[in-house]
């Protein structure tokens, strides 16, 4: 047999990892209502199926902006036609207006600092390929989406070194632990070369407040490191606090920085439910990284069509004014719901406010307290209870017991049956606390009618 590379003989991909086990248990038995009732409901996907309707809505409206429509074919050729590298100007400069929309147009994008890229994955890569050398390290605070070690590891060889959050305080990221890490790295003989954060934070569900990012923006700039903003999640905001991102931090007058060290991935697939689309955006303060990410952009380039598509939609103040406030009603009445309905069968969770998915505490229900006795019982829930949800562990996280659940990538009939599951796992271990029938509240049954009239 002849050699191959050690990319490709190596595990660098991560596929070894329960994350992606999970995935695997539901695409061999994918649940179905009619023909695979006992299939394994998927609820690991952070996905966002909430607003289709929506979407749908608009595209009936707005046939031309479509190419493969009648409306729209009058622009197929020149669509078709080679691109510049730098994306079309209406794309960047729709995208840039939306961006500062879901910050409450509270700071300004410059178009001229977007970079296209397949994804958020390819542009994780990407910010990862201008700023760091194999073997150099970022630091990542903990819990943190397992996607990363594949997404800044796999190709480009840097190191992710965790940096250790816990639920005493809410796994809030503090000074001292960034410290901490960066001493350890130290110790280990790596360079550090930045911080990367997720703000909203998956699997967490909430957001970074303005002291946290300020302290977080000193420390970057004392020890000169990069620091790269993840911000897919910026419009699943559904409550208070509101989201803050690290572009407002750095205008801010008490807050001192260089500027060629921050650098925001942001993408369409969280906020816009568009994963399939990978329209992956690389923002950078730093002129010498946007000209390297524009070199390194021709690898994976968002399609002309959908670059059309995504232009038309988003230069549309009305439906994006009326998208952003509709989704994160929809993301508040399923969240609203999904957690009254697990605290009913005794099950809490993290408070959050943002995000697809809900961090839930299950460590009560471990025989022991091990990442072992958590393993266990994953299986048990993947392979009986037949939901695949995701383990803490596998998101580093350092305390056995919490799970990751997302609740925005189903219909409201396949939410009940997974609610149905987990209510019967729950009173087969004797966790269940109050019956859902006796203590339901109005306020519950009315946000969730309202939700489902408006998608029917």
């Amino acid at each position: 047999m002849v050699a191959m590379s050690k990319i490709a003989t190596g595990n660098g991909h991560g596929e070894n990892s329960p994350y992606f086990d999970g995935w695997k248990a539901y695409e061999t038995n994918p649940f179905h209502p009619t023909e695979r009732p006992e299939g394994v409901i998927q609820m690991g996907l952070a996905e966002n199926q909430l607003c289709f309707n929506l979407i749908k809505n608009w595209l009936i409206k707005h046939p031309e902006a479509s190419l493969c429509t009648p409306q729209g074919v009058n622009k197929f050729k020149e669509t078709a036609l080679f691109q510049d590298y730098h994306g079309m100007p209406e794309f960047r400069q729709a995208v840039a207006k939306f961006m500062g929309k879901v910050r409450g147009d509270r700071v300004k994008f410059d178009p001229d600092r977007i970079v296209m890229s397949g994804g958020a994955t390819g542009a994780h890569e990407m910010v990862a390929f201008c700023l760091a050398d194999p073997g150099e390290a970022f630091l990542v605070p903990t819990p943190y989406y397992p996607g990363f070690d594949r997404d800044l590891k796999w190709r480009t060889g840097v190191e992710l070194v965790p940096v250790n959050c816990e639920s005493c305080n809410n796994f809030k990221i503090t000074r001292n632990a960034l410290e901490a890490a960066y001493v350890k790295v130290q110790e280990a003989n790596l360079r550090v070369k930045g911080l990367l954060i997720t703000n909203p934070s998956n699997p967490l569900g909430t957001v970074l407040d303005r002291d946290t990012l300020k302290s977080m923006v000193r420390f970057i700039n004392d020890k000169n490191i990069h620091l790269i903003g993840d911000e897919i999640y910026a419009s699943t905001v559904f409550m208070e606090p509101e989201f803050v991102s690290i572009s407002e931090i750095i205008e801010e007058e008490d807050v001192e920085c260089n500027r060629d060290l921050i650098h925001i991935v942001y993408s369409l697939s969280k906020d816009m439910g568009f994963p399939g689309f990978r329209v992956g955006i690389v923002y950078s303060y730093n002129d010498s990284v946007v000209s390297c990410a524009r070199k390194m952009s021709s690898f994976g380039l968002v399609s002309s069509q959908t670059q059309h598509l995504i232009a038309s939609m988003l230069s549309d103040d009305e439906f994006v004014n009326n998208f952003i406030t509709e989704s994160k009603e929809l993301l508040f009445n399923r969240h609203k719901y999904f957690t009254w309905s697990l605290s009913q069968v005794g099950i809490g969770c993290l408070k959050g406010n943002a995000g697809l998915f809900i961090w839930m505490d299950l460590r009560k229900l471990l025989k022991e307290e091990t990442f072992a006795a958590e393993m266990e019982l994953w299986r048990v829930i993947t392979n009986e209870v037949k939901l695949n949800v995701s383990p803490g562990s596998s998101f580093h996280c350092q305390e056995p017991g919490w799970f990751r659940v997302c609740f925005a990538n189903m219909d409201d009939y396949t939410m009940k049956v997974a609610l149905l599951r987990i209510r019967t796992f729950m009173l087969k271990n004797n966790e269940a606390m109050v019956p859902l029938k006796l203590c339901r509240p109005s306020s519950l049954k009315l946000s969730l009618s309202r939700s489902l009239s408006r998608r029917m």
